[in-house]
């Protein structure tokens, strides 16, 4: 099976992706942001450990918590508790899709402030290759200072400045609209998004 390091150099045969994939994992180890794009809007990445870093580039409020982005749902699974509905919604991931549901014993505090995790699988190629170069988990938001526009190509994530690196996004350009989010424990949608509601809410009524 085709890993994503390998897709993206299918993608852009010339750009040096192990050498930027490397710089962008030193970047976090030392406890820096790393831009990156996804199929919703460009993102900001830091290591769990380092979650604050993404309060403090953004200006955002510490009562919002951010995102955990996985390299995979089976991956995710170990951060959450077991959950019927999950299950049933977990048939949209990899996508554009975040499920708010609760949190594994294991799993960071800084990810799952109240008990509770947003898990998002990104379905990008260069999102999922910065995941695995990482560890396969990454605290995430989108990449905007708090209350503005996410930015959308690779020349608004430079220009917005709150990153210490950003990689380029492989010719693969974000859908320009969010991700949908979902109160899994709640069955409530908190934010409309690029996967529409009425079929995470149908497959729920259908199947958990």
């Amino acid at each position: 099976m085709m890993n994503s390091l390998d897709r993206l150099k299918g993608l852009e045969a010339g750009v040096p992706w192990d050498a930027l994939l490397d710089d962008a994992a030193r970047v976090l180890a030392q406890g820096g942001v790393v831009a990156y794009p996804s199929e919703t809007v460009w993102g900001l990445a830091a290591l769990p450990d380092a979650a604050e870093a993404l309060f403090v580039v953004k200006g955002r409020d510490g009562g919002k918590p951010v995102q955990a982005s996985f390299v995979s749902l089976a991956f995710a699974r170990a951060f959450v508790q077991p959950d019927a509905a999950f299950d049933v919604l977990a048939a949209f991931l990899p996508g554009p899709l975040t499920l708010v549901t609760g949190a594994a014993v294991g799993c960071p505090a800084s990810l799952a402030p109240g008990g509770q995790v947003g898990v998002r699988v990104p379905d990008h190629p260069v999102a999922l290759a910065l995941l695995e170069r990482a560890g396969g988990v990454l605290a995430t938001t989108s990449c905007n200072r708090s209350g503005e526009a996410a930015a959308l190509t690779f020349a608004q994530a430079q220009g917005l400045g709150l990153a210490d690196l950003v990689l380029p996004d492989a010719g693969v350009r974000a859908l320009g609209l969010p991700s949908t989010v979902l109160d899994v424990p709640g069955r409530r949608v908190l934010r409309e998004g690029a996967v529409p509601s009425v079929a995470l809410l149908a497959a729920l009524s259908g199947g958990a």
